[in-house]
């Protein structure tokens, strides 16, 4: 008998926000970038300015862009707009509020031998800080400096959420786009394709390995506003959470922690909690969220 598809809380949000990211449902028709005044704006999960739905811009695209132009001014805006993010929510955005990561969920379901979590996965998760300081930071800044116009190289090179949301849509639908579509759309077609496949077996394939925004928002981990908490008069160090993790963590809230909740399911203890925890001490103090 088939197994049901359980449709949580998460995965309401998860649908949700990625319609929002992409409520220009018109410009899947017209095959058209919407250029209203919310593209000024940021959401805060990956979400190419480019695909012909989205209304808002892309916070790792908006930051190569303005590093892009540093030289002329300084990127007050994005940068503000990362801390906000990151210190309000940390890598929950990962989980809840990013449309590629929840594709790569559901390319999962789809029956196959799946390869598990190991310390080679751990290792290899430190790849997408080598590709953040790579092409997020030094190919635009060099680029720049170099011939007074800037690359965005994570986005060109790259990036399979701009591939799949902008890239095939625009492609498809313009035939001038078809007729100079060459080597680098082809490249970025077989980046694509590799970590479909390999989101099938392995979770969040591109999150763990790749993503240079999950790399940016993991360094505010630890101390987010939002997300999970341990109750450590509860906790027995027994580690069936991080064992039933599908992330490289070695402990909850570190950062490969997405913060998605479904840890608390298995804790015997009810020391996970999904949201912040706080608690007097005989002071009256609130106790700081672990």
């Amino acid at each position: 008998m088939a197994k049901k598809l359980k449709i949580t809380k998460r995965r309401v949000i998860q649908l949700f926000s990625a319609l929002i990211y992409n409520a220009n449902l018109n410009g899947f028709a017209e095959g058209k970038i919407y250029k209203g005044a919310s593209k000024g704006l940021c959401v805060p999960g990956l979400n190419c300015y480019s695909c012909p739905g989205a209304i808002a811009s892309c916070p790792l695209g908006t930051l190569q862009t303005a590093l892009a132009n540093i030289g002329n001014q300084w990127p007050l805006y994005i940068i503000g707009i990362l801390l906000v993010f990151g210190v309000a929510f940390g890598r929950l955005i990962c989980a809840f509020l990013c449309p590629f990561g929840l594709i790569q969920e559901l390319l999962h379901k789809i029956p196959s031998p799946k390869i598990n979590k190991s310390q080679w996965t751990r290792r290899l998760s430190l790849l997408k800080y080598v590709i953040l300081a790579l092409f997020v930071f030094l190919l635009p800044i060099y680029t720049f400096m170099k011939n007074g116009a800037a690359v965005p190289a994570f986005c060109k090179y790259i990036c399979p959420a701009g591939t799949l949301g902008a890239g095939i849509p625009l492609v498809l639908m313009n035939e001038n786009l078809q007729k100079i579509a060459g080597t680098l759309f082809n490249w970025k077609i077989f980046v694509l394709l590799i970590v479909i496949v390999a989101s099938v077996f392995i979770y969040r394939f591109f999150c763990r390995f790749l993503c240079p925004l999950g790399a940016i928002y993991s360094f505010f981990n630890h101390y987010a506003l939002f997300g999970i908490t341990v109750d450590e008069a509860k906790c027995t160090k027994c580690d069936d959470c991080v064992h039933f993790c599908k992330m490289d963590v070695h402990h909850i809230n570190d950062r490969e922690c997405i913060r998605c909740g479904e840890c608390c399911q298995v804790c015997h203890y009810d020391a996970i909690s999904n949201f912040p925890k706080f608690k007097k001490d005989k002071k009256g103090a609130q106790n700081e969220k672990i």
